[in-house]
């Protein structure tokens, strides 16, 4: 089996977002705290990428929600902080 770059990149995202949901889920890491935001942004934002590259729109729209969503999240996370 040959693994093309956006296969690579995808598998890179969705194994990213599949750790923070099982560290989140075991009581490991927080969904409030700041590796959980970046792991979320970094894993939509890599999987999205790598659906435009195949151009498989649904999961574009999809991660790049997600994405957006997430780095929503890091912004409230830092103004809490600095509040």
């Amino acid at each position: 089996m040959h693994l093309t770059l956006s296969d690579w990149i995808g598998l890179v995202g969705v194994t990213i977002l599949l750790i923070a949901f099982l560290l989140n889920l075991t009581g490991k890491l927080a969904k409030e705290s700041l590796a959980y935001i970046a792991m979320n942004i970094a894993g939509a934002g890599l999987a999205c990428l790598a659906s435009w590259m195949i151009r498989y729109y649904p999961f574009v729209l999809l991660e790049g929600v997600w994405t957006i969503v997430s780095v929503g999240a890091l912004i409230s996370y830092f103004k809490t902080k600095s509040a």
